[in-house]
C-alpha cells in the first residue's frame, strides 16, 4: 500500500515549522539550540528544519552512542548528517554513565531491558540540557506524530525537549519531506530504531508497518470505525487494538502531570 503525500501541503508544513523554531527560539530569548543526532530519519530532520530556521552557526548536534550496543553505521550516518548540515557536532559515549548509574542501584541488573532502555533515554535528555543550558539554547525534540500519537517515547526522555519541530507529522511524512529536502540516502532508508537495546526495531516492537499505521492514525482522527478501518487498510483486529491501546495508555505521556483541584 503506497500513500498518497500531498507536497505542496508538505511544503507549507515545512515553511510552518522553520517559521515556529524561529518565532518560538526569540521569544524564548536563547541563542540557538541542541538536538540529539542518533543517526536516524527523525532527528535528521529536525536538524535540518532548524539549521534552516537558525542557521547552521546556532545549532550544536550531540551524538550519544553506548559502546557496544549502538550500531557503528548509526555513528557513521549522524557525522554524515552533521558535515552535511555544517554544523558542530559532538559525540559522547553513555555506556559509562548508564554502568555509574547501574553499579549504585541496588539490583539493578535484574531489571528488565524497557526499565534499562528508559534510562538511556534520560541520560541522553540530561546531556542535551546540560550543553543547552550551558550555552544558552533551547533542546529540539525529534519525536514525530505517529510517536507522540502513540506514545512511543519515553517520558522525561526523548520526550523531555523545549519544541518538537515534526511533532505535526506522520512518519511517512518525514521520510518524504526528508527526500524533498534532499537529506542523505542511507538515513532514510535504513530501519527505524530507538537504539534502546541489540536488535530493537521500531516496527517489530509495534508489531505494524509506520505506513500502515500512519493510515489507522488517519482513519481514526476523522472517526471512521474499527470495522471500515480494518476492511480497508487489510489489517487484523489484534492489530488495530494494539494502535488504540497505546494512544489510550499512553495519555498521561503527552500531558503535564495532573495537580489536585485547590477547591
Amino acid at each position: 500500500m503506497n500513500l498518497e503525500i500531498d507536497s505542496m501541503n508538505l511544503e507549507i508544513a515545512q515553511n510552518k515549522i522553520i517559521d515556529f523554531i524561529r518565532n518560538e527560539t526569540r521569544k524564548a530569548g536563547v541563542d540557538g539550540a541542541v538536538i540529539g543526532i542518533s543517526g536516524g530519519i527523525d532527528s535528521a530532520l529536525a536538524a535540518t528544519l532548524t539549521v534552516k530556521a537558525l542557521g547552521k552557526d546556532k545549532v550544536l548536534g550531540i551524538h550519544m552512542p553506548e559502546f557496544g550496543l549502538t550500531p557503528a553505521e548509526d555513528s557513521r550516518d549522524a557525522k554524515i548528517l552533521a558535515d552535511w548540515l555544517g554544523i558542530e557536532f559532538k559525540t559522547v559515549d553513555i555506556s559509562g554513565i548508564i554502568s555509574a548509574f547501574m553499579a549504585v542501584v541496588p539490583d539493578s541488573e535484574s531489571a528488565d531491558r524497557l526499565c534499562k532502555g528508559n534510562l538511556k533515554a534520560r541520560t541522553r535528555m540530561s546531556l542535551l540540557y546540560f550543553h543547552a543550558n550551558h550555552m544558552n539554547r533551547m533542546v529540539m525534540g525529534t519525536g514525530n506524530k505517529t510517536e507522540i500519537l502513540l506514545g512511543y517515547f519515553t517520558k522525561y526522555g526523548d520526550g523531555g525537549v523545549d519544541l518538537e519541530p515534526i511533532g505535526g507529522l506522520y512518519k511517512t511524512e518525514v521520510w518524504e519531506l526528508s527526500r524533498r529536502l534532499g537529506i542523505p540516502d542511507p538515513l532514510i532508508t535504513k530501519k527505524p530504531s530507538a537504539g534502546l537495546w541489540a536488535g530493537q526495531t521500531d516496527e517489530a516492537d509495534l508489531g505494524i508497518s509506520y505506513v500502515k499505521v500512519d493510515e489507522v492514525l488517519k482513519r481514526l482522527e476523522m472517526n471512521e470505525t474499527p470495522e471500515t478501518i480494518m476492511n480497508t487498510l487489510e489489517i487484523s483486529t489484534e492489530q488495530l487494538n494494539s494502535v488504540m491501546k497505546r494512544i489510550e495508555r499512553s495519555e498521561h505521556k503527552r500531558k503535564t502531570p495532573p495537580v489536585p483541584p485547590s477547591n
